[in-house]
């Protein structure tokens, strides 16, 4: 029991860190509808890991910047072009993904971490990310705490929001910054491929548990950390990866979920 307690190490507090913005950010990614635009957000981030690399920069530092500037890019193409928005999302996807490819490519040497990037491994999180993680959840939980109603007032009612002037764009545009740091939090435990499917699975399935959106974040958050620790558990038994078996493990519970729905 101990071997496997170090083996895992940073992994379970990795697990419980990464639960809190999942909890928070995956829940207000659902009642908004963003699930499209952190999904590009994610795959485009890509290309601040093919920088780092080709530029020799911190891996952290090069691709929260690069998620940051998508995330304020499509911040405002969502009041600047909404009839188009769907295509922009998918070109700002595509365009990330190419830039990392290329800079990849133009890289010298091989890089054999560029799949962890990718398809993420929870087992091989540093401790320099615990504390990134630490930093971004104390963000989001201060973040909830000041606004949690007005997001709340623009998640349901958008227009009513505007007609009452709330801050509506600056809620918004905060809301896809922080999704933005969650995903740079997460990408050497899931990697930019997979990272959106856990963001997007326990909120969906706390919310058919729960009657208000503070439970359901709550909810959310717990049901992520046991996921994340069962899928450990499967992975240490069965010799697979890590990052696929809590993913498949979450896809199995959300189908289960979304059948008993209908």
């Amino acid at each position: 029991m101990l071997a496997i307690i170090d083996l895992f190490g940073n992994s379970l507090i990795a697990a419980a860190l990464l639960s809190v913005a999942i909890g928070i950010i995956g829940s207000i990614m659902l009642i908004n509808r963003y699930n499209y635009l952190a999904a590009s957000i994610a795959h485009g981030s890509y290309g601040g890991v093919g920088l780092a690399l080709y530029f020799s920069l911190p891996l952290l530092l090069s691709t929260t910047l690069f998620a940051l500037a998508l995330a304020l890019l499509l911040a405002f193409l969502t009041f600047k072009e909404p009839k188009r928005l769907d295509i922009l999302i998918s070109v700002i996807w595509a365009v990330g993904m190419s830039l990392g490819i290329i800079f990849s490519d133009l890289t010298p040497g091989y890089h054999s971490d560029l799949l962890a990037y990718l398809f993420g491994d929870i087992l091989l999180v540093p401790s320099s990310d615990l504390y990134y993680m630490i930093v971004v959840d104390i963000i989001v939980l201060l973040f909830t705490l000041r606004y949690f109603h007005y997001i709340i007032a623009i998640a349901y009612d958008k227009e009513f929001a505007i007609a009452r002037n709330l801050p509506v764009k600056m809620i918004h545009t905060l809301i896809l910054v922080l999704i933005a740091l969650t995903i740079v939090m997460s990408i050497r435990s899931f990697g930019l491929i997979l990272v959106i499917a856990l963001f997007s699975i326990p909120p969906f399935i706390a919310e058919k548990l729960t009657k208000s959106v503070q439970a359901m974040m709550v909810v959310s958050g717990v049901i992520a950390f046991l996921l994340i620790v069962a899928g450990l558990w499967i992975a240490y038994f069965f010799d697979i990866s890590a990052t696929a078996a809590i993913i498949l493990l979450a896809s199995f519970i959300f189908l289960l979920f979304f059948k008993g729905s209908k």
